[in-house]
């Protein structure tokens, strides 16, 4: 059988959301053991002209969530409002896109196969497939963008690693 757009974006978007709603609250409660300023930590960055931690975790949001309200659409726009500013706010972010993924159906996801869609960003116009666009663009990203956090909530010194990262994964049932 095979493998549905749904079973290909969908459950792996979730783990990754799950993923970032687990590095906000070890980071939130490293930073409250520590006595450390959240603010600090929320807006920490890998490197200066990398976007901070807040970003991230509103990009793995937006790649998850947003990219199927694009897919609806049939355009794909960065959200460029800034990113929620507390822990709080942050989690907010990443349950409504937990319930806007866990509220699309299977077979209108399947419809959209061959569709097409297209990004756009200033001068940047990309044409897709609606496949495409959500398992070669959506997709990745959303990996980066999660990745970037955790590296960022690592590098401040919360005590994470892989399993962090890796979540809920999908194992076989015996």
């Amino acid at each position: 059988m095979p493998l549905s757009l749904h079973a290909a974006f969908v459950p792996s978007a979730l783990q990754m959301l799950g993923t970032a709603h687990h590095l906000l609250n070890k980071t939130q409660d490293w930073c409250a053991s520590k006595g450390c300023d959240e603010e600090t930590i929320l807006a920490a960055r890998l490197i200066e002209d990398m976007l901070p931690f807040t970003y991230q975790i509103k990009s793995v949001a937006e790649h998850s969530a947003g990219a199927i309200a694009a897919v609806r659409k049939g355009l794909a726009t960065p959200d460029l409002n800034p990113p929620p500013a507390t822990f709080d706010a942050l989690r907010d972010k990443l349950a409504g896109a937990k319930e806007a993924l866990e509220s699309i159906d299977e077979d209108e996801m399947e419809g959209w196969v061959g569709r097409d869609m297209r990004f756009e960003f200033k001068e940047t116009r990309l044409a897709f497939s609606a496949e495409n666009f959500l398992l070669s663009f959506a997709q990745p990203n959303l990996y980066f963008h999660a990745s970037a956090a955790y590296a960022i909530a690592r590098s401040q010194g919360v005590p994470i690693g892989k399993m962090d990262f890796l979540g809920r994964v999908r194992g076989e049932r015996a």
